[in-house]
């Protein structure tokens, strides 16, 4: 082989080879994109990752009417005005109470502003934490707006551990007969009252209003955040894919407060029911907090992050007009 030698053929070897390689690639992925459907660019193009896991770089939008946004105000958004919380100086007394039904004695805190007349009532109920000094200001918070605010520990009356695993009927009872005494308070300026509660609590609250019957004649409408909206001595599958049987009979105005990062068995239980609530025509409010998990209005401060401090006071003022609307309809008589 004049003037090509061996070190050129096997150059030209290589480059066919390659060429070779490339074009069965190529008339492969040609098939393949022809027997499969593309996406479109417009369904990708919100998204970085090539899992579509990765959140939209555009800011979030809700494009419902305003008229079905119930937090909108055109007294901020237009002029730019704010509606001024009332604070007051709150005191505390320890109190307690009989469930007729055993007997049993029932501690609880009894908070109220300081300054002298009448007030609207709310029943907290503590969830299953217990009522530690973390939670105390849930009903602290609310007296400061100018409720009183009666908090039975229904667990240091049945000598209940913290944190307990399994739930006990009894302090279903336990928190139906505080809405008896409290309703015999002679500084509160309500024939109804409202019921709050977190977590567990929100169980034993619904046992006491529908079970117990006070929606009927004593409770005006109920609110709580992240709660446990199941039997806790429920079996796991009805924990996650199903909602106490009490919330269809669950007649008076409601609102929710959870947070984008609830847990899901929670998250799901009260989602669903709130959904077949809405279908049933009740009177129900759902809110998510986004940037913030379960405990956001109670979280101590070495762990609080500003997005909990900002749901915490959004959720005392929604709290404050959502209770006064459904209390004002029931002045003492």
């Amino acid at each position: 082989m004049s003037g090509f030698g061996w070190k050129q053929v096997a150059i030209c070897a290589v480059f066919v080879g390659a060429c070779a390689l490339f074009l069965n690639q190529f008339t492969s992925r040609a098939f393949a994109q022809s027997s499969t459907k593309t996406p479109s660019a417009s369904a990708s193009a919100n998204y970085v990752a090539d899992t579509n896991v990765g959140r939209p770089l555009e800011a979030p939008v809700n494009r419902r009417p305003v008229s079905e946004k119930f937090w909108w105000s055109d007294d901020w958004y237009l002029k730019g005005k704010l509606n001024v919380p009332v604070n007051h100086d709150v005191v505390e007394r320890a109190t307690s109470y009989i469930n007729p039904v055993d007997g049993t004695e029932i501690p609880a805190i009894l908070y109220r502003p300081k300054a002298k007349g009448k007030f609207p009532a709310i029943l907290f109920q503590h969830g299953r934490r217990g009522l530690d000094e973390l939670v105390q200001r849930l009903p602290r918070r609310l007296a400061a707006r100018g409720f009183i605010v009666l908090a039975p520990n229904v667990y240091d009356a049945r000598f209940i551990e913290k944190l307990p695993m399994e739930h006990m009927t009894e302090t279903e009872g336990d928190v139906a007969a505080g809405i008896d005494f409290l309703l015999k308070q002679p500084d509160i300026s309500t024939s109804k009252i409202c019921l709050y509660s977190h977590t567990r609590g929100g169980y034993y609250t619904l046992q006491a209003a529908v079970k117990f019957k006070h929606q009927q004649k004593n409770v005006a409408c109920y609110a709580a955040s992240y709660p446990h909206w199941q039997n806790p001595n429920a079996v796991e599958p009805a924990q996650v894919y199903r909602y106490a049987s009490e919330l269809d009979r669950l007649t008076i105005p409601v609102m929710v407060f959870i947070g984008e990062y609830e847990q899901y068995q929670r998250r799901r239980s009260i989602e669903t029911a709130v959904k077949f609530m809405k279908k049933a025509g009740r009177d129900i409010k759902l809110v998510i907090y986004p940037g913030v998990g379960r405990g956001f209005d109670f979280r101590p401060p070495w762990v609080r992050t500003f997005a909990d401090d900002l749901a915490t006071k959004d959720q005392i003022v929604r709290l404050d007009s959502f209770f006064r609307a459904h209390l004002d309809k029931w002045p003492a008589k």
